[in-house]
């Protein structure tokens, strides 16, 4: 959520500004602004809204020449979005600017301390003290802009990314983290430098780039290497720079209408991706050197324990159906935003699964330092390569799904469970819970997924015209059983986040204690009803449905005939071993949440009060 651009060198900044803040609009925000310091004066417009409104809002306000300045997009915490509450902000003199991401949990001490020394706030936000506190120190303290940042920091308690100007020294910015990512690109020679929250509003200009680690800050300066230390020791730290994977076509929708639509069309690449190098039908073999460098860990554990949030938390359900049908390792799964504020008990016997797409998420890593500190090994899964979470785990696994754009997560769902099945299926050879005919069955079938996926996708004509039929619904019910039921809830959620329909999903055998009273004419129900797992009783469910008069979109295989002569409509899927299923059911579930949020006029890369990195509590 939110988003930092930022921009030091000899090129319009303006420009490199603008299109940043628009590569990171997928985040999520309420609200934009720019800074712009044209060697005389801040030129500084914001507003709330789009983008597009603070382009429209600079070409008439502003003079948006120089060659330095700072962006952001807003997700509001402290304020209601407005054009007052939206960054950059401003210290008391005028001098300083800042940008800033997270939350200064004590903002309100600072602020009524400030206030007794005679300052006064304009906007309702933690970032304005801030600014003004690092005002006060680098006054009061006779020091630069640099050594002012690192004292207050010192003093504030919360998480942060920020990136500081100073009108007094316009050749540098200043930039600190802890919790919220922050990525400087670096320019050749060290001739100009980027800023940015992650490396997407960068990648054309520049493959390499700095990834500050938490408590780090960096002062940044035009034809200098970027001086990097610790803010608690001042100890001065190596500034490693990494070359990016990215690349401008990934980011890019590539003639689709919508990221998301996009994205959901990736995932035979995404999942091939994924496997690739790891899985080795051939060879009869996975490897994976996260596992097999730990894996007497995984071996030795008296239960695996995931946390995760959201569409990664879906997939950690579907991963314990998964571990435990396989490798017979018990599994639970948490919410790592419940976990953290528990007293759980953990040991060092026990491994825990951290699963995050952005590899940012502030509750994921804050369970994360937890199962830490008490003693268990953790391992990560996630997307993006140098993130918070792949660092902080004490091993881990990339997805390879690429960059996702749109908020409603598609090919990380897909590639999460693609990385967990891998796992599985590595640690039941290892412990011998699978025998080997089953287990060369099982890499050939997931070998097979991405074609069937590939497959699958023409069902979407299909989908659409089911779509015009309950695009003006209020409400729906997802039903799956087993390794399905993650994919209900899953299924539930997408069309939550993008159509703003309320959607609910249970376990079909659960519909009896409480949701069938809410079944009528009016009320659609979407049931995964594949051939294999509990055929039968999903049928009894579906029958009960429409006794009810319920309207049916039942997910089946290829070639059923009994749900297809009950159901209103059938979404057909091919053939596949029923622990890889999920990687199939969730195509049309995708589908048709698109289909009925664009036919609705939705956003649907950007629904409201989302946001697809969730950096703060």
């Amino acid at each position: 959520m939110c988003g930092i651009t930022g921009y030091i060198g000899f090129r319009e900044a303006y420009p490199v500004i603008i299109n940043g803040l628009q590569r990171l609009e997928y985040r999520g925000y309420d609200s934009a602004g720019i800074m712009l310091y044209d060697g005389n004066q801040i030129q500084l417009a914001k507003t709330k809204g789009k983008v597009s409104n603070l382009v429209e809002i600079a070409k008439s306000d502003i003079s948006t020449s120089g060659v330095v300045g700072i962006g952001h997009t807003r997700w509001a915490t402290h304020g209601v979005p407005n054009d007052v509450n939206s960054h950059p902000h401003l210290s008391q003199s005028g001098n300083l600017v800042i940008v800033h991401n997270g939350i200064i949990e004590n903002y309100d001490a600072i602020k009524k301390e400030l206030i007794t020394r005679g300052y006064t706030f304009k906007s309702d936000t933690d970032t304005e003290v801030l600014v003004n506190l690092i005002e006060e120190i680098k006054t009061k303290e006779n020091v630069k802009l640099g050594k002012a940042v690192q004292i207050a920091l010192n003093q504030v308690v919360g998480a942060y990314a920020i990136a500081v100007f100073d009108k007094e020294k316009p050749d540098e910015i200043v930039v600190a983290k802890l919790g919220s990512p922050i990525a400087i690109g670096v320019g050749k020679d060290f001739k100009e430098f980027f800023i940015a929250s992650d490396a997407s509003p960068f990648i054309e200009y520049t493959k390499d780039a700095i990834y500050l680690e938490d408590e780090e800050m960096a002062i940044i300066k035009k034809g200098r290497e970027v001086n990097v230390r610790k803010i608690k020791s001042d100890k001065l730290v190596d500034s490693n720079i990494q070359e990016l994977q990215l690349n401008l076509e990934q980011i890019e929708k590539g003639g689709y209408e919508h990221f998301m639509l996009k994205e959901i069309h990736e995932q035979p690449r995404a999942i091939t991706d994924t496997f690739r190098g790891r899985l080795l039908r051939d060879e009869g073999i996975i490897k994976m050197a996260g596992v097999e460098d730990n894996m007497k860990k995984f071996l030795n554990a008296n239960r695996i324990i995931i946390v995760a949030c959201g569409t990664s938390w879906h997939a950690g359900l579907v991963a314990e159906y998964i571990f435990e049908e396989f490798a017979r390792i018990p599994v639970e799964v948490e919410y790592a935003s419940e976990f953290r504020y528990r007293n759980p008990v953990i040991t060092e016997k026990d491994v825990v699964i951290a699963i995050s797409q952005s590899g940012e998420t502030a509750d994921t890593l804050a369970a994360i330092k937890l199962a830490k500190k008490r003693g268990a090994f953790v391992f990560g899964v996630c997307n993006v390569v140098g993130s918070s979470i792949a660092r902080e785990t004490h091993a881990g696994a990339y997805t390879h799904a690429g960059p996702e754009i749109g908020v409603a997560s598609t090919k990380a769902f897909t590639t999460q469970i693609t990385v967990l099945s891998l796992m599985a299926l590595r640690l039941a050879r290892a412990k011998g819970t699978m025998s080997s005919s089953d287990y060369r069955m099982h890499l050939q079938e997931l070998e097979l997924i991405p074609r069937k996926v590939e497959q699958l996708l023409n069902v979407d004509g299909h989908v659409k015209e089911i779509a015009k039929e309950y695009l003006l619904s209020t409400n729906c019910l997802y039903l799956g059983r087993g390794y399905n039921f993650p994919v209900a809830l899953e299924g539930a959620l997408k069309l939550k986040e993008i159509s703003y329909i309320h959607a609910e999903g249970y376990p079909a055998a659960e519909m009896k204690h409480g949701p069938i009273a809410l079944i009528d004419d009016r009320m659609p129900v979407i049931v995964i009803a594949t051939s294999k797992g509990h055929y039968e009783k999903v049928v009894s469910n579906i029958q009960e449905i429409k006794s009810r008069k319920g309207k049916i979109i039942a997910v089946v295989t290829e070639g059923d005939t009994t749900v297809k002569e009950i159901a209103d409509h059938t979404i057909e899927i091919p053939e596949v071993e029923e622990a890889f299923s999920p990687l199939l059911t969730t195509i049309p579930l995708q589908l048709l949440s698109y289909h009925i949020a664009v036919m609705r006029n939705c956003n649907v890369d950007q629904p409201r009060n989302l946001a697809k990195s969730v950096t703060v509590e």
